[in-house]
């Protein structure tokens, strides 16, 4: 059964994707995946199909990522079409003699596996389950297309409360206007400047040939570190950085002391949420900076220095036209002659509330899979809260780095942070 539910909301136009929209962009194709967000959530005792098609008319009308389709230029460059109006459908489930939550579950995995058309399909998906005829959960996935994680949060507590206050900040059809304007193109410009003095100065190759071949290729382990948790916000006080740029420095120190490679390249995600005019919108601002940081032989307290250094201008210009950067990537790489390997990403992916109290307790890493088919970067660190502890999740290219120097990383990081 579907419930259909029109949804109208303000703004609608037709333009070329924001630099953030890009940015994600890039990454569904290169996944191929519609990277959906979400999951399986238990309802409350009597609630009702209408409240729940409320919801999802909420959702719709409210955000205009949610009312955006895709069309592609010949050379396949995308134009987003955001719609004043427009209908969806609430799929109803009826769980039959099966536990509705693994029903729910069942839904959002077949959902992840099918393909999602952005030139003709709304990106999100909802459903709820049915149970003798009360509903017990909802499943619900939204592409990351529509947002990242600061727009969800924002996303989560205005649907929570219904706000009907119009919605603030630049949505992505005026953020591509602005960055089309001669003050977004020179902003773009000092940013390929930045990059490329970075580009020019190391060595193409950031990671030493991996002594054997290792089966599967691709990796994703978790780390859990009461220690971390409980050291890097003392280090954090000590030196006036904020957490993340501590642990950016400890992945830096622990980097070039398993890999010998310094300096130290990396990529940091970056909210953007800083810039005016963007800090609650529901839309998708991270993109990954660049910086370089010579991280051999520091202690703590240089390396904390040194980052200190470098990501006020790694953030600054970590807001760009990704089709320019990569680009530009690819020139400098030719004129190298080899190409450059820029595949280090750090992800501090934890919401407001961070650094909370942490007893004391067992780090434990775990593999949490591993797999041949191609899917993640080089090597991609992940920071998450997690209760009474603070977990790095990797995810690692054994061409690259081995899954134990990829692990080696990680508990450097903790060894950096607890010696003194």
């Amino acid at each position: 059964m579907r419930e259909r539910v029109r949804f109208e909301g303000e703004g609608s136009g037709t333009g070329p994707l924001s630099w953030g929209q890009l940015e994600n962009w890039s990454a569904i194709v290169k996944q191929g995946t519609w990277l959906p967000l979400g999951g399986v959530k238990p309802l409350p005792a009597g609630t009702t199909v209408a409240e729940i098609a409320g919801e999802l008319r909420y959702l719709m009308s409210r955000y205009q990522p949610m009312r955006t389709k895709l069309s592609f230029e010949p050379d396949g460059t995308p134009i987003q079409q955001v719609y004043p109006e427009g209908e969806t459908f609430l799929d109803v489930v009826d769980a039959g003699d099966e536990d509705p939550e693994k029903v729910a579950e069942g839904v959002c995995d077949r959902w992840r596996d099918e393909p999602l058309d952005f030139t003709a399909e709304w990106p999100v998906r909802m459903a709820v389950v049915r149970k003798d005829g009360t509903l017990t959960h909802m499943a619900v996935l939204v592409s990351h297309f529509v947002t990242d994680a600061a727009g969800a949060l924002t996303m989560m507590t205005e649907v929570a409360s219904r706000v009907a206050t119009p919605v603030a900040g630049l949505q992505p059809l005026a953020q591509a206007s602005w960055q089309r304007s001669p003050a977004g193109q020179r902003h773009n410009a000092a940013a390929q400047r930045h990059w490329e003095g970075i580009l020019r100065s190391v060595q193409p190759r950031r990671f030493p040939p991996p002594a054997s071949v290792v089966r599967p290729r691709y990796w994703h382990g978790e780390f859990a570190s009461p220690s971390l948790a409980r050291a890097v916000p003392s280090l954090a006080a000590a030196s006036g950085l904020d957490s993340s740029t501590v642990l950016l420095s400890l992945y830096a120190g622990a980097l070039t002391r398993v890999t010998g490679v310094d300096p130290v390249v990396i990529r940091p995600m970056v909210s953007n949420r800083f810039r005016p005019g963007l800090s609650d919108v529901v839309c998708t601002l991270a993109q990954a900076g660049l910086l370089s940081v010579h991280a051999a032989g520091a202690d703590v307290s240089e390396l904390l220095d040194r980052m200190r250094r470098v990501t006020m201008s790694a953030y600054k210009y970590a807001y760009f036209h990704h089709a320019d950067m990569a680009a530009l990537v690819d020139r400098v790489a030719a004129e190298r002659g080899e190409p450059l390997e820029l595949g280090c990403y750090f992800n501090d992916r934890r919401g407001p509330v961070r650094d909370a109290p942490c007893p004391p307790g067992e780090s434990t890493f775990r593999w949490v899979t591993s797999q041949d088919a191609p899917s993640f970067e080089p090597l991609f660190v992940h920071v998450d809260n997690i209760p009474d502890t603070l977990q790095l999740t990797v995810y690692v290219d054994a061409a690259h780095l081995t899954p134990t120097d990829a692990e080696a990383v990680l508990r450097g990081m903790e060894t950096l942070a607890t010696t003194p």
